[in-house]
């Protein structure tokens, strides 16, 4: 028997465990090594799993890895690193088409449960923009922003065009805390209150925003900042209409410079 066709029966009874029971009881090496044996039918694919593991500590870790990433490893070519992120992606499609199919916004968790898979690893803050309808249906996910560990840049006035060109109706904006950690900022709370005020002024609700880390999520829906924040666009509106100086919301909407949300 040759080196690359050793453990047939190995391969083998994994792949009946997991035929009958799932992936209960596998350990994450042996999760990967399955993914491995996509691209590597007749290889052993054990010890490369194990590597997989070591270098990147979790099963979610290796799957969000790179296939550049993936590849350093040796024993792992690009066939092996293909099947580890297409199953990645399936999963990723999946959960987005379970959501997308059905009317959403009924919880902040349906959000997370979806988005945490993609976003919990990355190294840099993204955030992104839920387009919905009068239904409130999923119209579009879609990434407008991307910063550095530490900032993000929010343009209220490129996300309203965006919602219009959608012809949205609401919108929920996420976006991940790389710390894992996902308490809102006093930056989070500013921008996610100008947001909602930008959104008011143009008959565009803001349901939620959603902050992601690790394994956690924070709501401004959720915690009721959103319906603080509706309430303080109305009082200014009332006091705009009864003659008090204009508000300070006013002005910074006339301001062409960018809204920089940093976070010391």
């Amino acid at each position: 028997m040759t080196s690359n066709d050793k453990s047939p029966g190995h391969r083998k009874r994994l792949r009946e465990r997991f035929i009958k029971s799932g992936l209960t009881g596998f350990h994450d090496y042996e999760i990967v090594e399955l993914l491995l044996t996509l691209g590597s039918p007749r290889k052993d694919c054990k010890q490369q799993a194990k590597e997989v593991i070591k270098k990147f500590k979790t099963l979610r870790g290796a799957l969000s890895a790179s296939p550049e990433e993936l590849q350093q490893i040796e024993g792992i070519g690009a066939h092996s690193a293909f099947g580890i992120k297409l199953v990645w992606k399936v999963a990723e499609e999946f959960l987005k088409q379970r959501i997308i199919d059905k009317p959403v916004y009924k919880s902040a968790k349906e959000i997370f449960d979806y988005l945490y898979l993609s976003m919990r690893d990355l190294k840099k803050e993204v955030f992104k923009v839920i387009y919905l309808n009068s239904q409130n249906q999923i119209i579009d996910i879609a990434d407008l922003f991307e910063g550095t560990v530490n900032v993000s840049s929010i343009y209220p006035r490129e996300i309203m065009r965006a919602a219009i060109k959608h012809d949205a109706v609401s919108l929920i904006f996420v976006h991940n805390h790389t710390s894992g950690d996902p308490e809102p900022s006093r930056y989070d709370k500013e921008v996610t209150r100008d947001l909602v005020f930008a959104g008011s002024i143009m008959q565009i609700r803001v349901l939620d925003h959603i902050i992601i880390g690790g394994n956690r999520y924070y709501s401004f829906a959720g915690e009721g900042l959103i319906g603080k924040y509706e309430e303080d666009f109305l009082s200014i509106r009332i006091r705009d209409r009864f003659g008090t100086k204009p508000s300070r919301y006013r002005a910074k909407l006339s301001d062409p410079e960018p809204r920089w949300a940093q976070r010391g």
